[in-house]
This record gives C-alpha cells, structure tokens and sequence, in this order.
C-alpha cells in the first residue's frame, strides 16, 4: 500500500461525481463547504450534469474525469460529491496504470466503496471513508469536520478511533486483531461479489455499514460476504452505521450480526460511528489498525499519509 501525502491549508483539490446528479444550488453550498475547510477547488464538469434522472453523466464522462483529476499534479486529493448510484459502472473505465502514478486521496463513502476497493486492491492507493461535499458537509457538525480534517491534515500515527460523545463501541464477538482496514457499503460489497473487483478479505480488518435495508436483506447480504470466504478469511469486523434499518424492539441488529458471525471465532466491534450518520467518524481505508473488543479499542496503528 502507497502512501499518499497529507493536504496543507489552500491546497487544491478536485470535486467531482462519479455517481449521482445533483441540484445546482445545492452545488454551490458544497463548493462552499469544501471552501470553508481551507481548499481551493476545482469543480468538475460531472458536477453539474444530469443523465437519466439518476447518474451525474454517462460513464465514460465520468470515468474520464475522474482519470484526470488523478493525473491533474495540482490537484492534491478528490472529493466525491455525493454517492446514489453509478460508481461501480465506472470501474472498467479507470486508468489503473496512471492512478497508480499518481496516488492521492479520494473521499467519499456508499456507493463510493467501489471506488474505494478499486483504488486499494487495483492500484495498492489508500483512501478516505469520510463525508462527502453535498450529502454531509453541507450541513455537518464541528465533530464531523475535526475528525475529517485530523485525517487530511494531520500527524501519523492518528492512534485511538473516537465516537462522538455519548456513543460507544460495543464488543459483539470477544477477540483482539489486527490487519488492513477495508470494506465499506454493505450493499456495494454485495453487489461486487463474482466480479473481478469483489472484495479481497485475507488478513485484514472488515468494515460494514448500511442504510435503509430490512432485516432479511442485511442478513441475506451477510451471508452471501460469509458465503464467499469474506467473513472466514477476515481477521476481524468492525460494524459501523445501520441507519434506517428497521428491527422490532425484540430483535436487535447486534443479534443478527451475533447470530450470522459467531460461528466464525473473529472478534467484532460494533457501533463505530462512521457510515449515514451524523456526526460522522473518517475511516482510513488502507492503514493497518488493531480492535480489541474487550476495552472497546479501535486505534490506527499506521497511517495513509505521508
């Protein structure tokens, strides 16, 4: 795994949308946010374009800027605008040879996971599971841009994973662990699966979240991952955000984890609050990072910065 270097105060960055549309006035408060940050940005033509009602333009557009911007050297990391739906129609598209030369950040989280594995897996380039300009920065709180920024910008080691105040991790499954942090969007992982861009487990540490599914469907997902080898060959799981996802007051989604993943013998920590949530924790895909579930720890034992 490349490092990749940290962003300084006015460094350039690109926004750009490798999945779905949005409204040009929510455009500008996006632009703004990332402004607000500290970045001068440079805004993607994508950004602002419309095809069939649910993709921020065709494929090829979108691949090709997305191309660019890693080629761009004024651009130091790239923003995904927001997520929905399209980014896993790109990954055929991307130039892997070039990114591979020229590795910087990639923010985004939800559909963005696909992104996010294709640069781990394809080009050995980490990336930033964190808020997105439209969907979470817009309106996100102090705790959201901290955390984020202290991943962007800050020292190595970035050690202990913090909740915001009033959440804690839960133990799931009792263990210690250590590896590769990857993973993502539920849903993607799922969808990806039987591809040449599924999700590769061995050795390294699992990440989960989802928003708006029922209960069979996270469990039919689930068991597809345990299915394919992807909960076996794991050393470990961290479960983040299940927002919206509806279970009666009897039947908690921990004991759907419990019951799916214990079978397995990998500790798993729940309740990291990073995923559809607000306040939201940055994730460093790509650092190798420890769980210990018996002192609810998550730390970050080397970073993805340079």
């Amino acid at each position: 795994m490349q490092k990749v270097k940290r962003l300084r105060p006015n460094d350039i960055v690109g926004l750009t949308a490798p999945a779905g549309p949005i409204e040009h006035e929510k455009l500008k408060k996006a632009i703004s946010a990332l402004e607000e940050l500290g970045f001068i940005v440079v805004v993607g033509e994508t950004c602002s374009m419309n095809y069939r009602g649910y993709l921020a333009g065709a494929p090829q557009k979108r691949a090709s800027e997305l191309n660019n911007m890693f080629a761009n050297q004024q651009i130091k990391a790239i923003f995904c605008l927001r997520g929905g739906y399209g980014s896993t129609q790109i990954l055929p598209l991307l130039n892997r040879e070039l990114i591979k030369r020229n590795p910087k950040l990639l923010v985004g989280y939800s559909d963005i996971t696909a992104l996010h594995l294709f640069l781990q897996q394809c080009c050995g380039i980490p990336s930033v599971h964190g808020p997105m300009p439209a969907s979470d920065l817009i309106d996100a709180d102090s705790f959201t841009k901290e955390d984020l920024n202290r991943l962007l910008q800050g020292d190595n080691p970035l050690g202990r994973v913090c909740n915001p105040s009033g959440e804690a991790m839960e133990e799931v499954i009792p263990g210690r662990a250590g590896g590769i942090l990857i993973g993502g969007n539920l849903s993607i992982l799922s969808a990806l699966m039987g591809t040449p861009y599924e999700i590769v487990t061995k050795g390294k540490i699992l990440f989960l979240e989802e928003i708006n599914e029922e209960p069979y469907k996270l469990d039919r997902m689930i068991t597809q991952l345990a299915l394919g080898g992807k909960i076996s060959e794991a050393e470990g799981i961290v479960l983040g955000t299940w927002t919206g996802c509806q279970f009666d007051s009897h039947f908690l989604i921990k004991d759907l984890f419990k019951e799916i993943l214990e079978p397995f013998g990998k500790p798993v920590l729940f309740n990291v609050r990073a995923g559809h949530c607000n306040p939201m924790v940055s994730l460093p895909l790509g650092a190798f990072v420890e769980i210990d579930t018996d002192r609810e720890g998550f730390v970050i034992k080397e970073g993805i910065t340079q």
